[in-house]
């Protein structure tokens, strides 16, 4: 059965999409089955493993809205074991809509169901703010990956995100638990960066993660490819951290770590 894990921070720009497509194809190039859910109106997550914006192909949308079976809208992405659920710009309808179907927080949950068992990971990649649809993959998840940026404000909100995750699991999952926080854009030349993972490691220290993702170009251009950093430049600094992160996801679950 599948791990399911929601990449999630309700603060933008902090890295999750690129987090999402380059955790998923680190674990795909570790022969793992993995699907990528794109719960994000702007479908960032999307281009980024190819999928062409304005598709007329079937999308999240339909599966959420019109109950189209989710293995119908999946989609190849140039790695054999990575699929995805494509989002377009639908889904912001979306977010109205479902508010008026009955168990709406639980409308993903049923959708991944039947699929489970196809994947060894599912990736949620949420919007950056507290919608139905961010809610959506918190009741499906088993666990939470949160992206930080290395910057001032990055630990602001982060007592905010702990607490929502708190209310849903009293409300909706109570096995949902944190996978990791996860450092993004770390710049090693800036005091800054040193000072956020200071502060983390003294007031979350069992939950950062050890794998740090450093400021890098081949990373920020990947996404105009439509393909992951490990496919454009898997030399590059940006696709080894991310490589590392598959690896110590992939230690963490065989050491029953949750």
């Amino acid at each position: 059965m599948a791990k399911i894990i929601a990449v999630t921070n309700q603060k933008g720009g902090v890295g999750k999409t690129t987090t999402t497509i380059n955790l998923a194809a680190g674990l795909a190039m570790a022969d793992m089955r993995v699907l990528v859910i794109d719960t994000d109106a702007q479908a960032n997550c999307s281009s980024g493993l190819g999928v062409v914006k304005g598709s007329t192909k079937p999308s999240l949308y339909d599966s959420l809205i019109r109950s189209l079976p989710l293995v119908e809208i999946l989609q190849d992405t140039e790695l054999d074991t990575l699929k995805i659920a494509p989002a377009d710009r639908n889904l912001s309808g979306a977010v109205v809509e479902m508010l008026e179907l009955p168990d709406r927080e639980f409308l993903l949950k049923r959708l991944l169901e039947p699929v489970l068992g196809n994947f060894d990971f599912v990736l949620i990649d949420s919007p950056p703010s507290l919608s139905i649809l961010t809610l959506n993959g918190l009741v499906a998840a088993n666990s939470v990956l949160i992206p930080i940026q290395c910057e001032y404000f990055a630990l602001e909100g982060l007592a905010d995100l702990f607490d929502t995750l708190a209310r849903v699991r009293g409300a909706f999952n109570p096995g949902l638990s944190v996978q990791g926080i996860l450092l993004t854009m770390y710049d090693e030349r800036t005091n800054l960066s040193a000072q956020v993972r200071d502060e983390l490691k003294s007031h979350f220290a069992d939950k950062l993660l050890d794998t740090v993702i450093p400021r890098n170009v081949r990373l920020a251009e990947a996404p105009s490819f439509g393909k992951p950093v490990l496919l454009y430049d898997i030399r590059s600094k940006g696709a080894e951290s991310y490589l590392r992160l598959a690896k110590e996801i992939l230690n963490h679950e065989k050491k029953g770590i949750r």
